[in-house]
């Protein structure tokens, strides 16, 4: 059986495109071409099922109101469960955790990010072996922000969020890459990847990953 790699976030892993002219389609989703996740799979080769759960929205704890089913701890289990086994879990979320409706602070995101950690490690979903998670910190949005709907302090608090998902990730024996070290989000909503980070995204989980089901 193949390395199933389970990639769990919101709409940077579900592919969103802000831009259509950043799209070989036009569109505003990423094509096979180009998302990470899918540049992941082709990078990896034929040994490895890389798997995408990216739901636009998603948080890793927060009831959204405006939103159903926004909240991972609701579909942790059956997301899962349904690509057991798994092999490694990759965790990109925070992003929409900023939002001002669900008055969380840097530190209180990552809390809930450990949570979503423990509750994942919970899901008889690993094949009998040790839980295997990677936690990607998303970019911070960028300083021309402004959306009415996910309100103020956004960029503040994904600017200081790193540190709090790194310590987290220590203090849970899980894996952590920053991706705002080497990724950018877009200069059109400031909130997405573009084309090219999608990319470089790819690349540096191809690098990483072999390493982490060896």
């Amino acid at each position: 059986m193949k390395k199933h790699i389970v990639c769990f976030g919101d709409s940077n892993t579900h592919g969103y495109c802000a831009d259509p002219a950043d799209c070989a389609d036009g569109g505003s989703r990423f094509n096979e071409d180009e998302r990470w996740t899918c540049l992941l799979g082709k990078a990896l080769g034929p040994d490895y099922l890389v798997l995408e759960e990216g739901l636009s929205g998603r948080t890793s704890v927060f009831t959204d109101p405006l939103h159903e089913a926004m909240d991972s701890l609701c579909c942790a289990y059956p997301v899962l469960m349904s690509h057991e086994p798994v092999d490694l879990l990759i965790i990109m979320l925070g992003t929409n955790d900023t939002k001002e409706r669900f008055a969380a602070n840097a530190a209180a995101i990552a809390v809930g990010m450990e949570r979503l950690i423990q509750k994942c490690k919970t899901v008889p979903c690993w094949g009998g072996k040790e839980p295997n998670i990677l936690v990607v910190c998303p970019p911070p949005l960028g300083e021309g922000f402004h959306d009415e709907v996910m309100g103020k302090g956004c960029v503040e608090k994904s600017v200081a969020l790193p540190p709090y998902l790194e310590a987290v990730a220590a203090r849970n024996g899980v894996h952590y890459l920053n991706a705002g070290e080497f990724c950018a989000f877009n200069p059109v909503d400031f909130t997405h990847l573009t084309r090219a980070d999608h990319a470089k995204l790819a690349a540096r989980l191809a690098e990483l990953v072999p390493g982490l089901l060896s």
